[in-house]
């Protein structure tokens, strides 16, 4: 009998950090398997997982990994490529500086891999040039913190949003970033009655608990905000006690915000009169309240000045650090926080301190024992890879990250790394856009592998374990980087034996002559040996008797980390985004998550699960601009900026504001032919935080007039590259296909047999086929073995087949008299269809929830669950089933 063992783990998605049990069976042979549930016991989550979370042990799969190093183009040992980067950068420096070399890291690295990335190039290499795709998600939270409290400091605890009694969420679709916060919060509104406000331009799936939305004019939120903070004052609800003691700058942030009108605050934000003065009221009359915000909020080229905004109504009615109210950024990634605590970004050193103060530098250098550290700041994101473009660095070492599909101006960032004399990219998989242009690939470890520890959004610190045994010849980032630095002369600084080493030296520094002057002080953690670090329990800092007193939280006691201890309200004024729309480019495009997804699909895409609810790009577009560029639902349309240009699905809502499209970020050249959407961002950045604005440009958008559109179900992987717009995602056994061209074709019996069939098969196989060249249909089934192995179906518009039955087909035995049926595209009418999948957790489709509708009775959503069990485990997907139970309640079955 197998024996199973039981690993706590934090799981590697957004950055709430739930707590993970991983379940692995110790089989005699073959591959382990393994099951993954919510740990109870981790007060992250609480035993609760997100659709993501709860797919994660079928993303385990090692038919993509990069196992063995490969330098250029050819596989090869550790020693070999080990050398090869190190006498590269190197070379490099030797000729033209430290300048002349970068490392782009990433929120998906462990603390461990990140500091000693930091260690390594600002205190052995010598220069700050290393940065982190947390640049693009959080860089102006980060800015905005130090500019208000004088650390990047974090004051709340996710316990803030059960206690308050009011919640803003600002720029934050929680319900499909953040779903277990948005249970949290669900939860709490259900038992307490909490008021919910949503502030996003899109009425996301988050507005399914919103009391108030705000549909506001996208970009406008400091002049939202100032609005907001203006009525404060007039209305007398300012905390004069608090500003006169705790805050210096309140004369000229009044100012600031005062010098819109009521009426101008109206027309910047597009909001009516009575919703506007609604907000204005609830949260002035609302003592205990939250406001959380996120990337809508900081991808922006004001994103600092949002964040300031945000906070200078917090201070200035004294509503931080005390329970159920703050300010509360969430971040995007497993680690983000985690990045920070150590330095990540190029303007940052470790243990929160800063580039910019010889105090802080003195000490750093000195803990690490060299002469300095660069006392000025490295280039941020989207510089650096300007820089390589421009020829300035010319050898650049990429970390667990794809910046060639999520930077802005993608195209550019491709071009200047297809040019870089030198491109080291070290990653879990090869098959990503940026690894096809590395020179050396490096094989790491993924997660289940991984040891380590991440931090959360409210610095709560977690063991990330392993539970499986590294394939091939992987290793961890921290081993790769040691052993470069081996190869440079820096032997001495990188003797760690293990992850456990390296927190060690983190949390040593983070107390070296802190004193309570600064936020991180982990120095407790710092006589950790092995055994202690490996049953470290889930911890929130600072570890200090203060913060204690404070149930985690900062800034109850009116003490800040500035100079005089003073916070600091900063005065913004409302600027428009950089891109502006105009009759060229008339529309307004906002980027994001979808719910199931995740950065550049990497993992996501693995499992089927994940892609049975949104399987292809697609372009949300409201009804009225449909019908003015000629859209049709579910057809195609290219969206067009300066920059570049995607093609994707069109999704007609009225939950899109008028003016703006929304596309999802997560596209690649690995899944779809056109779908790369930071093509078309374009790369404006906040001028203080570096962060892009990827959530305003200026874009057109016009029907992609097809000549035809297919559709295919197959047990082979089917190629994307030749078609004009195509999507390829794992369904089932095999794949699902979508694909349009404007050329016409005229052999698809031969398309049919390339899509369909391996070549040099053996066996019985049989192809049956439907043409109809008078109207534009053609249809194919084939058979291997008695088995369906695939169905092709192509019409003049977009191909009416039930998705979810043709993926079920894959793998049928099907007999030859049953076997044309299957070229109808749906089941036969004694057969339930289960429509397009609602909730990925539980495999539920439309379909069924409108009969559970109609014929079952069920008028609630919980009713819905209580009968089907949609939305009830990550509860992601609640929103849409209510929209389909309002729609069909009413309806009576016949």
């Amino acid at each position: 009998m197998n024996a199973w063992t039981r690993t706590r783990t934090t799981c590697p998605y957004c950055g709430v950090g739930c707590g993970v049990l991983a379940d692995v069976e110790t089989a005699a042979s073959g591959s382990p398997a393994v099951q993954i549930k919510g740990d109870h016991e981790h007060p992250a989550n609480f035993g609760r997982l997100c659709s993501k979370g709860s797919a994660l042990a079928e993303t385990l799969s090692l038919d993509d990994r990069l196992l063995h190093p490969v330098v250029d183009g050819r596989q090869t040992s550790w020693d070999e490529a080990l050398d090869t980067v190190a006498s590269r950068f190197q070379e490099t420096i030797a000729a033209h500086g430290p300048e002349a070399v970068a490392m782009y890291v990433s929120g998906q690295m462990l603390t461990e891999d990140y500091y000693v990335a930091n260690k390594f190039m600002k205190g052995f290499v010598g220069t700050a040039n290393i940065d982190t795709n947390s640049r693009l998600c959080m860089s102006s939270s980060v800015a905005g913190h130090k500019r208000a409290f004088g650390a990047d400091t974090v004051p709340g605890v996710y316990e803030d949003l059960e206690l308050a009694d009011l919640v803003v969420l600002v720029g934050s679709n929680l319900a499909w970033c953040h779903p277990v916060l948005y249970q949290r919060l669900a939860a709490a509104r259900e038992a307490h009655g909490t008021k919910v406000v949503v502030i996003d331009p899109r009425a996301t799936a988050t507005c399914e608990i919103a009391d108030l939305h705000l549909a506001l004019e996208p970009g406008t939120d400091v002049a939202l905000f100032n609005g907001l903070l203006a009525h404060l004052q007039a209305t007398g609800r300012i905390d004069d006690a608090f500003v006169a003691r705790a805050t210096n700058g309140w004369e000229d942030t009044i100012e600031a915000a005062a010098a819109l009108s009521f009426d101008e605050v109206i027309a910047h934000t597009g909001l009516r009169r009575e919703t506007l003065a609604c907000f204005f009221e609830l949260f002035a009359g609302t003592e205990r309240a939250v406001t959380v915000f996120s990337q809508g909020v900081n991808q922006s080229s004001a994103g600092t000045d949002k964040v300031s905004a945000i906070i200078n109504c917090h201070l200035a009615t004294g509503r931080i650090g005390r329970p159920g109210m703050g300010p509360f950024s969430v971040t995007g990634q497993p680690n983000a926080m985690g990045g920070r605590e150590v330095g990540g970004l190029a303007n940052m050193l470790a243990a929160h301190m800063e580039l910019e103060d010889p105090a802080h530098r003195r000490i750093v250098s000195q803990f690490w024992g060299v002469s300095s550290v660069p006392d000025r700041s490295g280039l941020k994101a989207v510089d650096l890879f300007e820089a390589i473009g421009e020829g300035r660095i010319k050898a650049v070492w990429i970390m667990a990250t794809n910046p060639v599909d999520s930077l802005p101006d993608a195209d550019a960032v491709r071009a200047a790394l297809a040019q870089c004399p030198f491109v080291v990219v070290s990653d879990v998989t090869a098959r990503t856009d940026t690894a096809e242009l590395a020179d050396v690939l490096l094989p790491s470890i993924a997660w289940g592998e991984k040891d380590g520890t991440v931090t959360n959004s409210e610095r709560r610190i977690s063991r990330q374990r392993s539970f499986l045994h590294p394939p091939g010849e992987t290793r961890p980032d921290w081993w790769q980087i040691c052993r470069v630095a081996d190869r440079m002369g820096f032997a001495h600084a990188f003797q760690y034996i293990g992850p456990h080493e390296i927190f060690a030296e983190h949390a040593a520094l983070t107390g070296t002559e802190n004193d309570g002057t600064r936020d991180l002080d982990i120095s407790a953690l710092a006589s950790m040996l092995r055994d202690s670090y490996n049953a470290l329990e889930p911890l929130q800092w600072p570890l200090t008797e203060t913060a204690h007193e404070a149930n985690g939280r900062f800034f109850a006691d009116g003490k800040f980390f500035t100079p005089d201890g003073r916070a600091n309200l900063v005065p913004v004024r409302y600027r428009a985004a950089a891109s502006s729309v105009d009759r060229e480019f008339p529309m307004v495009l906002n980027t994001g998550r979808i719910r199931d997804q995740w950065h550049t699909m990497t993992r996501t895409a693995k499992t089927p699960r994940l892609l049975t609810h949104i399987a292809e790009p697609f372009v949300e577009v409201h009804p009225l601009d449909a019908a003015e560029y000629g859209l049709e639902p579910a057809g195609l349309a290219r969206i067009t900026s300066r920059s570049g240009s995607v093609v994707a699905r069109v999704s007609v809502s009225e939950r899109q504001r008028r003016g703006s499209v929304f596309v999802p970020m997560h596209w690649t050249d690995q899944h779809a032919s056109a779908a790369r959407v930071g093509a078309v961002v374009a790369a404006n950045t906040d001028p203080i935080s570096g962060q892009p604005e990827s959530k305003y440009g200026a874009v057109s958008i016009e029907a992609f007039n097809a000549a035809w559109y297919g559709f295919a179900v197959t047990s082979i992987e089917p190629p994307i590259a030749t078609y004009e717009y195509a999507a390829r995602a794992r369904a089932g056994i095999g794949y699902r296909l979508e694909f349009a061209g404007r050329a016409p074709v005229l052999a698809w019996g031969d398309i049919a047999a390339e899509l369909l069939t391996k070549p040099g098969s053996v066996g019985e196989r049989q192809i049956l086929s439907y043409c109809d060249e008078g109207h534009g249909q053609y249809r194919f089934a084939a058979f291997a073995d008695g088995e369906c192995i695939g169905l092709l179906f192509v019409a003049r518009e977009p191909v009416p087949v039930s998705r979810s039955w043709a993926i079920d087909q894959l793998s049928a035995r099907v007999a030859p008299q049953d076997r044309r049926h299957l070229l109808a595209g749906r089941p036969s009418q004694d057969v339930p269809d289960q429509g397009a999948i609602v909730c990925a957790c539980f495999s539920v489709g439309a379909n069924e929830i409108v009969r559970a509708v109609v014929d079952g009775g069920c008028r609630t959503t919980a009713e819905v669950g209580q009968c089907l069990g949609a939305g009830t485990n990550c509860g992601s997907c609640r929103a849409e089933i209510g929209r389909l139970v309002d729609e069909h309640r009413f309806e009576t079955a016949v």
